[in-house]
C-alpha cells in the first residue's frame, strides 16, 4: 500500500506543479555573457547538460515570455485554438502550409519582440520617477547603487565605483548609453532603451561593441585579436585539450581570411551571436519534431497536433511531472 500512497501524494503535487513556470531558463538576461566575454545567444539555455528545455521553443513562437507563461496555464483545447490563429499568420503566402522560410521569418520577428519585452520590463524598473524617460543617474542608481541604503532602508544615490571592474563596467555602459541616445537629449525613451540594453540586436550599435571588445581584449593595442588574446586569462584555468579545441574554433569559425588574427567583422562574429543562425537551428529542430510526413513543410494540422512543442499548455508541465512520477514508481 505504501508505494501507492506515495504515488497518490506525488500525483497531487504534480497537479499543483503543473502551473509552475520555468521560463527563467530561456528568458535571456540582458547583456548575459559567456566565459570568453561574448554575448550569449538567445538559445543559450535551450539545451543544458543534455536536457532539452521547451520554454525556448514556446518563446520563439510566441515572442513573449509573459504569453508563454500564460499558455502554461491554458487547457490543451484552448492552447490549440490560440495556436491555430497564430499559424494562419505564419503562413505568409496563405497556401495552408508553413515552410522553413516562413517559420524562420516568424521566429526572427519573435526574437525582436522578446528583446522589446525584456527592455520594457527593465525600463519600468530603471525609470525611478515614472516620467517615461531614463536618465544616466537613474540607471546608475538602480543598477549599481542597489545595495546603498540608509538606516531607514531608503536607497542612496550612487557615488563612486567600488573597484576597477565596476569602474570599467560603468565606463562601457556610459558609452553605450550615449550611443543609444539618438536625439542627444541626455535621456533614453523606451525605443532608445531597447538599443541600450540589447545592443547586440542592432547593427548601428555594433561599432560600440567592437570598440569595447578591442579595449578589453587587445592587450598589445594593434587593433586586432590574436589567439593568445582570444583565450585570454581563461587559458590558465584549462588543459591542453581545451586549448586545442579553442584553437580550432579560432581558426575554423572566426578567422575567415586565415591571417592568424581576428579583425573587424571577424571579432563581431565572435562576440555577437547571430540571431539568423539561432533561428535556422530552431527551424530545423521544430521541423524534425513536427514534420511527420517529411514533405519539408508543416501543415496546420501537424503544428496543432504538436501544440505542446510549439506553445505548450497546462498539460505539458503535467505530462513532464507524470513521467517523473512513473519513473519514481518503477524504482519503488
Amino acid at each position: 500500500m505504501w508505494p501507492s500512497t506515495v504515488w497518490v501524494l506525488l500525483l497531487v503535487v504534480c497537479v499543483q506543479c503543473a502551473t509552475t513556470h520555468k521560463h527563467s531558463h530561456t528568458h535571456t538576461v540582458t547583456k548575459e555573457r559567456t566565459e570568453d566575454g561574448a554575448y550569449a545567444p538567445r538559445d543559450a539555455h535551450h539545451m543544458e547538460d543534455g536536457e532539452h528545455y521547451s520554454e525556448f521553443d514556446h518563446e520563439a513562437i510566441l515572442g513573449s515570455v509573459k504569453e508563454a507563461e500564460e499558455f502554461d496555464n491554458l487547457s490543451p483545447e484552448e492552447s490549440k485554438r490560440r495556436l491555430a490563429v497564430l499559424v494562419t499568420k505564419m503562413d505568409q503566402n496563405a497556401d495552408g502550409f508553413v515552410d522553413r522560410h516562413e517559420l524562420k521569418a516568424w521566429i526572427l520577428r519573435s526574437f525582436k519582440s522578446l528583446a522589446e519585452e525584456e527592455a520594457s520590463d527593465r525600463f519600468d524598473d530603471v525609470d525611478l520617477n515614472n516620467n517615461d524617460a531614463v536618465t544616466w543617474d537613474e540607471y546608475l542608481q538602480e543598477t549599481y547603487g542597489m545595495d546603498s541604503e540608509d538606516e531607514e532602508g531608503v536607497r542612496l544615490p550612487f557615488e563612486e565605483p567600488r573597484d576597477d571592474e565596476e569602474r570599467k563596467l560603468i565606463q562601457d555602459d556610459k558609452e553605450m548609453f550615449d550611443a543609444a541616445d539618438r536625439n542627444r537629449n541626455g535621456v533614453l525613451d523606451a525605443t532608445e532603451f531597447v538599443q541600450f540594453v540589447s545592443p547586440e540586436e542592432f547593427p548601428e550599435m555594433l561599432p560600440i561593441i567592437l570598440n569595447q571588445t578591442l579595449r578589453e581584449k587587445d592587450r598589445n593595442n594593434d587593433g586586432r585579436i590574436d589567439f593568445q588574446e582570444f583565450v585570454g586569462d581563461n587559458a590558465k584555468d584549462h588543459d591542453k585539450e581545451w586549448l586545442i579545441v579553442e584553437m580550432d574554433k579560432f581558426k575554423e569559425d572566426f578567422d575567415r581570411d586565415g591571417d592568424g588574427y581576428l579583425n573587424g567583422n571577424e571579432i563581431l562574429s565572435w562576440v555577437v551571436p547571430s540571431n539568423d543562425e539561432v533561428a535556422s537551428d530552431e527551424v530545423a529542430h521544430l521541423f524534425a519534431s513536427a514534420d511527420d510526413d517529411h514533405d519539408d513543410r508543416l501543415s496546420f494540422l501537424e503544428i496543432i497536433d504538436k501544440y505542446d512543442i510549439f506553445v505548450g499548455s497546462e498539460a505539458t508541465d503535467y505530462g513532464d511531472h507524470l513521467q517523473n512520477i512513473h519513473h519514481f514508481d518503477d524504482e519503488l
